[in-house]
């Protein structure tokens, strides 16, 4: 059996075009399938856990639609051995395909989990906070707190309006981040790896955290992160001067971020990141709101996914 959960307005509505194209292929092809469509946030959460509690034979559920989609899944998700994952890519960043080499064409994805040749398992991400009672959050691609979080925080609360929406991916981070960056303030705090090792910082810009490379459209903060090798690896940019953002910037546009001044990798299976004053966080682009401590970690190819 496939669900599909669809989001129809990824990609400035162009979701739904995309989406009843597809369905036509889907009733041509004879399987039996049933799809639902989201209205607002929360709902392919909501959708997710209702078809995936309880299962009691193997099924199939197909996020069609963003990054942003796909998170909002994966967090609904009884993640079980009798689920299988799938996804469609139709937003307009894209980096989880990016990251697992997936077609940008849809109707090539749905081909390829009509009839899957591949089946893998891969890690995600838990990103975990402290407010009134401590807050649980899976992330697919990436997580993050300081200035690539205040981007998406931005480009969230500007989704739909003005220019924004007709710009792709990396061009509407663009557009937010050099605005951001005017307004960027680093903060002092640390990091705790794998619970044994400290490293401290005078000037954080940004933590990135991540299981995928890249984030943003095509950011890669961490060109290097593998997908199922149970490890994230983490990005800190950290400078007394903001002007040194702007390479570092530039050289994950690029793609080939590497060591430079101000930039530091770091491989872990968990960690611990502090600040000294609260930064905006994001999982996957999503909103985790302004933390001052978070906590990271891998589960390891915990996930059936068609690739």
């Amino acid at each position: 059996m496939y669900y599909f959960i669809v989001n129809p307005n990824a990609h400035g509505g162009r979701g739904e075009k995309i989406w009843k194209k597809l369905e036509v292929k889907i009733q041509k092809s004879g399987i039996c399938y049933e799809a639902y469509l989201t209205k607002e946030p929360g709902d392919a959460r909501r959708m997710a856990s209702e078809l995936s509690a309880d299962m009691q034979e193997p099924a199939t559920i197909v996020a069609v639609g963003g990054d942003g989609t796909v998170n909002e899944v994966l967090n609904g998700l009884a993640i079980t051995d009798l689920l299988t994952f799938g996804y469609i890519p139709t937003g307009s960043g894209n980096d989880l395909a990016r990251g697992l080499n997936l077609s940008r064409n849809p109707h090539k994805c749905l081909k390829r989990i009509l009839s899957p040749v591949e089946i893998c398992r891969v890690d995600y991400g838990i990103l975990s906070y402290e407010e009134e009672e401590p807050v649980y959050r899976r992330f697919m691609v990436s997580s993050g707190i300081g200035f690539d979080a205040a981007v998406c925080h931005r480009l969230l609360d500007r989704s739909g309006k003005g220019g924004l929406k007709q710009l792709a991916g990396r061009g509407r981070y663009i557009l937010e981040g050099l605005r951001q960056l005017l307004t960027a303030k680093a903060a002092r705090g640390y990091l705790i790896l794998d619970g044994v090792r400290r490293v401290e910082f005078n000037h954080i810009y940004f933590v990135s955290v991540h299981n995928h490379g890249s984030e943003g459209g095509g950011f890669f903060f961490a060109p290097k992160a593998v997908c199922d090798d149970g490890e994230l690896e983490l990005c800190v940019a950290h400078t007394a001067s903001k002007l040194r953002l702007l390479p570092v910037l530039l050289d994950a546009y690029r793609g080939h971020l590497g060591r430079r001044r101000g930039v530091h990798f770091y491989r872990c299976r968990e960690a611990v990141i502090h600040v000294d004053c609260p930064l905006p966080v994001h999982a996957d682009g999503e909103n985790c709101y302004c933390q001052e401590e978070l906590r990271v970690r891998c589960v390891k190819q915990k996930l059936r996914m068609i690739l």
